[in-house]
């Protein structure tokens, strides 16, 4: 039995492919156990700063990363132990099999080491914005977005440089000056990117809209759903959904419906010229008295102009930022009372009414 284990075959014993088949089962077996017990730490240290989240949802953001992770470490380690066989190392375009490998399983576990960060920076996100909804401030939760995406950019471009660095051994700093023209030519297509990057900072710190907040920018009105790093969301009254360049939004007029003090109302009238001057008085008066409401300020009722076919009067007033309906709302009020107003008074709208006259000839003959 004992010379059984020690037979060798492609450069190790069997003693040495069972140990690493155990120790590669144990870790599966014990993974999932020990990434819980990890995550339970780190929330026990969450929950030590003050953070209320829910548990479950915790340790589901961290357990597929960690137990991933720590099944690549005991399964490189394991495979640490056994040496490379010989006939399986050959060159392949001047790079051997062996360098390919190694350089394989150092790209795997970088790859499930940035997966694992990123979701850290999510749990760090999820404590920021726990705090933040305390605030009534959607700054606040706009900001956490804003730095985890950023972040996770970051941490990316980390990876691939740790990718060529460790496991290609590429020095990135004689990379960066390798490309010469090509490396000129990527920023100058990625121009337009960095600019919308730092078109994101302009509206992050210069604050002209938050998320949350109604605009009308470029023929687009409706809700900011998202600033990102490169774009805007907005729904629009439509309810679609549109992505807006950050550096669109930088260098466009944009009007900020939600930063409003007051809402206007604009009624434009044609009277007819039938009506005389008695009765466009008291036109004038009465919807003056409609417009002495708690909710409208500033009204404002007065005999514009006399046109070649019509006395134009223009009513203008002002409500507080109140909701889009309760304005509708107010605004149809109004509507009605004078149109009951100009029922009362006989006066009528340009071309609310038409006379027909018909003219006939007749020819008188002369006998």
């Amino acid at each position: 039995m004992h010379d059984f284990w020690n037979q060798v075959f492609l450069s190790n014993s069997l003693r040495r492919y069972a140990f690493v088949v155990v120790v590669i089962v144990v870790g599966l077996l014990i993974r999932r156990l020990l990434s819980k017990f990890i995550a339970g730490i780190l929330y026990r240290i969450a929950s030590y700063v003050g953070a209320e989240l829910d548990k479950n949802a915790f340790v589901k953001l961290l357990i597929d990363p960690l137990q991933t992770f720590l099944l690549l470490i005991i399964t490189v380690g394991a495979l640490g132990k056994l040496k490379f066989p010989e006939e399986l190392n050959f060159e392949l375009y001047e790079i051997s099999t062996k360098s390919i490998v190694h350089g394989i399983a150092k790209t795997v576990l970088i790859i499930v080491f940035i997966w694992f960060l990123l979701r850290l920076i999510d749990f760090v996100a999820l404590l920021l914005k726990q705090r933040a909804n305390v605030s009534s401030d959607m700054r606040d939760r706009q900001l956490v977005f804003f730095f985890r995406d950023f972040l996770k950019v970051i941490i990316v471009i980390i990876g691939i440089l740790m990718v060529l660095s460790i496991s290609f051994g590429v020095e990135v700093s004689k990379f960066w000056t390798s490309l010469g023209i090509a490396g000129a030519a990527l920023a100058l297509s990625a121009r337009e990117s960095i600019e919308n990057l730092i078109a994101s900072f302009i509206i992050f710190f210069d604050k002209p809209f938050n998320a949350g907040d109604i605009l009308k920018v470029n023929n687009i009105s409706g809700t900011v759903e998202k600033i990102g790093l490169r774009s805007t969301r907005i729904r629009t009254d439509q309810k679609t959904f549109v992505t807006v360049p950050n550096k669109q939004m930088v260098d466009s007029i944009v009007d900020n419906l939600s930063l409003r003090t007051q809402r206007k109302a604009e009624i434009r009238l044609q009277i007819a010229l039938s009506a005389d001057a008695g009765q466009l008085n008291q036109f004038i008066d009465g919807i003056g008295k409609i417009l002495m409401r708690e909710e409208i300020d500033n009204p404002t009722v007065f005999l514009n102009d006399i046109a070649g076919n019509a006395f134009l009067v223009n009513v203008d007033y002002f409500t507080s930022p109140i909701t889009l309906n309760q304005f509708n709302q107010i605004k149809q009020e109004v509507s009605l009372e004078i149109l009951r107003l100009m029922e009362k008074l006989g006066i009528q709208i340009t071309g609310a009414s038409t006379d027909v006259k018909l003219l006939t000839e007749e020819k008188v003959e002369k006998n």
